[in-house]
């Protein structure tokens, strides 16, 4: 039988995780990003596509690209966060599948069936996403997942279709990339939470059949 997860890990995880609003005055080091990245790719997605590009926003000159395309509540949060991740996916990905997946040509899967590339890139995608928060709470992380921006304003800011874009054209197909999520990332300061609200319990969201 695999080992289970020690009682500290799973608090670290779920149940003493929280989402976070204001920040410790903490930098977050690009090697804990790359770290990151090395857990988080490791989940599991199907035929192994790996959609997700994230950009990691780490200067004040990159927050001002993001701040047109913000609700006006998550501005103060994301202008403080030491690092905001665009989650993105890459409706292209199946270009990737040759090395990703060579056991049989599942790029040709995807390639002529644009419908099936974007649902599978988008919900892939947000596995990932959430294999991300994951990683980063593992590695002492807190975490500010938003969704309370404009998509388009981002998606022009940081993926547009141009060679000069934030990925660089050869290694990703920027005007394929769609902005899924955001995520600021720091050390967040407990003595801001809110209380945590409810959960369904067991019996209101899941059957046993």
């Amino acid at each position: 039988m695999s080992k289970q997860l020690s009682e500290d890990g799973l608090d670290l995880l779920f149940f003493n995780a929280r989402t976070h609003n204001a920040w410790l005055d903490m930098p977050v080091s690009d090697d804990l990003l790359h770290r990151i990245y090395d857990l988080m790719k490791w989940g599991p997605t199907s035929a192994n596509c790996c959609p997700a590009r994230i950009l990691f926003l780490r200067t004040p000159e990159a927050k001002q690209r993001l701040l047109p395309a913000l609700a006006p509540g998550n501005v103060d949060k994301t202008m403080a966060a030491p690092v905001t991740a665009i989650i993105g996916y890459d409706g292209k990905f199946f270009e990737k599948l040759p090395k990703l997946f060579p056991q049989v040509d599942a790029r040709a899967w995807f390639a002529d069936t644009p419908e099936l590339a974007e649902s599978t890139a988008k919900r892939n995608g947000s596995l990932q996403g959430a294999y991300f928060m994951m990683a980063a709470r593992a590695l002492g992380l807190d975490c500010g997942p938003m969704s309370g921006f404009d998509p388009v304003k981002v998606d022009h800011a940081f993926f547009p279709s141009t060679k000069q874009s934030d990925f660089g054209y050869e290694n990703f197909p920027d005007s394929h990339i769609k902005t899924n999520f955001l995520c600021n990332l720091g050390y967040g300061d407990p003595s801001k939470l809110f209380p945590r609200n409810p959960r369904l319990d067991f019996d209101e969201a899941c059957k046993l059949l």
